[in-house]
């Protein structure tokens, strides 16, 4: 039996195709073994064999075809390429065109082919998630995922991890492959280990020089460059992996671990129409349940045939008098309707009103999530599928008992919301992100991206603007920190609210604003504008994404350069997540004070390496002591929030940066921190807000510029 390895990547130009032929050569020259590589990257037809100096005349649609046509008489020479390297190549397809003929249910009886004659299947499995990608993941017992130390190829890798844990692919059977590890400006293998929770078991070297000079040859880097460092590299890989047979996992526990879980092998593949999103049994409904349900069917079908909605432009939804209008006539058609293909079965008249909305909603509406907009206790709105809707309710996740009838429905609901916003999507741009006019921020992404249905998130906020009272009342700060970010604030101290996703970190921002005087200029920059000043002199600015051909884009580090020519008093960024935080920190060192920003950390030590990281990433050569230095005496303040156990949000640590310590650490001090002692009955997280001693470096600065704050309140209890 051949063990097989799969290598994938999310993401494009990590060197996945390099490492893969490489790997099969080194396999085959250093360890004697037989090793077949096989091309499925569909999407780049030959390169893999340009990189073997291989012209193929044959690929795996032939060989499909030929053991459809002749089972049990194949030669595989006539479609398998021999060659001096010492493995054997098995291309996917000689061009693009041929993709949609590789067949995913046949991959099975591909590797089944090739099983008996190699020790080793090296298969390139490209970058996209399909039938034919799923199909060749089922057969491995190792992938081999390929990372480059960057922040795209971490959130894609991220991504696709979900996607595969999803579809019950056990963790030990995924390994992290490091390619340019030792890149300068790259995120370390320490970080990319945090980031992923799987064991990084090789680490490649950078070096584009000897790489390009063994493409452009066709020949392997291992034989071309056998004293490199990536030569060397690649064959530890291939030696551990030759030694260490606990790498590769064997198909009996994978079965098991599904047969665990209940998913079921469908066409040789675990890929379900739009994913495992069809329930495996339709749930028991009693005899009523089931009437209504064709009742509504009934209705529906004759709704769209007398309105001809599937021909309908969704630019009407524009027109709230156009909307209206079509929901009138609608209303009275779907009552008719009812009456005759109902009749006396629904007796009740508040019965007939309320399903009557309810199909009025289905047809023209946002469906099941009409009724979870109109409620202003939820926050967050979660749609996995058509079975699946969630919602946050008082910092608490839960399933909510709505559904949609399909997923198709869930693709026209996402499409009614965003088309009033002048937005589209498609398969030609499968994600949108994008702010409702009330505010509230929508994020949709729909197959081929999303594998389990057309998946949409709504992102609630409240109409009402909280003040820092609310938050007293809330408990998520006490006395003593509302009056020392509120002396920050007027003194005109850099501040930075930072906290994981849905911690409360715009809340804060929005609070904080409100400590801003009146008579000074404010300018807030946003991805999705979410903040809400009551102050009069107020700019707002929003970043623009690209259209469909990819032009027009607006970022938010340009508009900040726009920003500093805007006369401000004040600059608020929503949220820095990319090179904008170095343009941040210049306009805080050069007499922009008292500015503000969030950002994504689990703690206020964090913020300076997510800082680092994100100068870094940005291209700008510069030493992670000069990255320090301007931080140090830019930011002031950084205030963490946190979502806890019981879904309450807290303030729970306010730090100064107090200057360098040495030449490359900041001293940064805790000044107030929460610190939890338990959970009552009601699993409610209990604690206390205390001092820490420390008295701030600026609290004479505070004390001068006229803040009302006595020193007792930095004591501790």
């Amino acid at each position: 039996m051949s063990k097989k390895i799969v290598i994938f990547s999310a993401k494009g130009g990590v060197g996945k195709t390099l490492i893969a032929t490489n790997l099969a050569v080194t396999l085959a020259r250093n360890q004697g073994s037989k090793v077949c590589l096989v091309d499925l990257d569909l999407q780049a037809a030959g390169d893999m064999a340009r990189m073997l100096d291989l012209v193929p005349e044959k690929s795996m649609p032939d060989l499909m075809n030929y053991m459809k046509k002749q089972p049990g008489s194949i030669r595989k020479s006539e479609f398998i390429i021999k060659n001096s390297l010492g493995i054997d190549f098995l291309p996917g397809v000689l061009k693009p065109q041929q993709s949609p003929h590789v067949d995913a249910r046949k991959i099975k009886d591909v590797f089944a082919l090739l099983d008996k004659d190699y020790e080793y299947i090296i298969v390139d499995a490209g970058q996209h998630f399909s039938e034919v990608i799923l199909a060749a993941l089922n057969q491995a017992n190792l992938v081999l995922l390929v990372v480059t130390p960057d922040v795209p190829s971490l959130s894609q890798t991220k991504w696709a991890l979900d996607i595969l844990q999803s579809l019950n692919f056990p963790v030990a059977m995924l390994k992290i492959i490091l390619n340019r590890a030792e890149s300068l400006s790259g995120i370390s293998w320490q970080e990319v280990r945090i980031s992923l929770p799987l064991d990084i078991i090789a680490q490649i070297p950078s070096d584009g020089e000897i790489v390009g000079a063994a493409v452009n040859r066709g020949i392997p880097v291992v034989i071309n460059s056998p004293r490199s460092k990536i030569t060397r590299s690649i064959e530890k890989l291939a030696l551990d992996l030759s030694k260490n047979s606990k790498l590769f996992i064997e198909h009996q526990e994978i079965d098991q671990l599904r047969l665990k879980e209940g998913i079921v092998e469908k066409d040789g593949t675990f890929w379900q129409d739009q994913g495992l999103t069809e329930p495996l049994a339709e749930p028991e409904i009693n005899d009523d349940s089931n009437e209504i349900a064709k009742i509504k069917r009934k209705i529906h079908a004759r709704l769209i045939e007398e309105l001809n909605l599937k021909r309908m432009d969704f630019k009407v939804f524009s027109d709230l008098k156009k909307t209206r209008a079509l929901k009138d006539k609608a209303r009275v058609l779907i009552t008719n309707f009812l009456t005759e293909e109902a009749g006396s079965f629904i007796s009740s008249l508040e019965d007939r009103k309320e399903l009557v909305e309810e199909m009025l909603d289905e047809a023209l509406g946002l469906g099941p999530l009409e009724a979870l907009i109109a409620d202003p206790g939820l926050t967050d709105i979660m749609v996995n599928n058509k079975n699946s809707i969630y919602v946050e309710r008082n910092g608490k996740i839960e399933l909510t008992n709505k559904r949609f009838i399909s997923n198709e429905q869930v693709k026209i609901t996402i499409e009614r919301i965003i088309a009033p916003i002048g937005r589209r999507i498609d398969e030609s741009l499968p994600m949108v992100d994008a702010r409702l006019s009330d505010g509230s921020r929508v994020n949709a992404i729909i197959p081929p991206l999303s594998l389990t249905g057309p998946t949409l998130t709504i992102r609630k906020f409240r109409k009402e603007k909280l003040k820092i009272e609310d938050l007293l009342n809330f408990k998520t700060l006490s006395q003593p920190l509302a009056e020392f970010i509120n002396a920050c604030v007027v003194c005109r101290k850099n501040i930075i609210v930072s906290g994981g996703t849905g911690s409360g970190k715009t809340t804060i921002l929005n609070v904080l604003s409100g400590f801003i005087p009146e008579n000074e200029r404010i300018i807030t920059i946003e991805d999705a504008a979410e903040l809400k000043l009551n102050q009069e002199h107020w700019v707002r600015l929003e970043s623009r994404s690209p259209n469909i051909e990819g032009k027009g884009a607006i970022t938010i580090r340009e508009l900040f350069r726009n920003t500093l020519r805007m006369r401000p008093d004040r600059i608020i960024i929503g949220e820095c997540r990319g090179s904008e935080i170095l343009d941040m920190l210049q306009a805080m060192n050069t007499g922009h004070d008292g500015s503000m920003t969030t950002i994504h950390a689990n703690s206020t030590q964090d913020v300076l390496s997510r800082i680092d990281s994100m100068i870094l990433m940005s291209g700008v050569e510069l030493s992670v002591r000069a990255i320090r230095e301007m931080t140090a005496s830019a930011i002031d303040v950084i205030i963490q929030t946190a979502r806890l156990s019981d879904g309450n949000r807290k303030i729970v640590q306010i730090s100064e940066l107090a200057g360098m310590k040495d030449e490359s650490h900041i001293d940064i001090r805790d000044i107030f921190v929460f610190k939890q002692t338990g959970i009552d009955s009601k699993n409610n997280v209990l604690g206390d807000f205390s001092a820490t001693g420390c008295i701030p470096t600026f609290f004479q600065e505070l004390k001068i510029r006229g803040a009302s704050i006595s020193e007792d309140i930095f004591k501790p209890v």
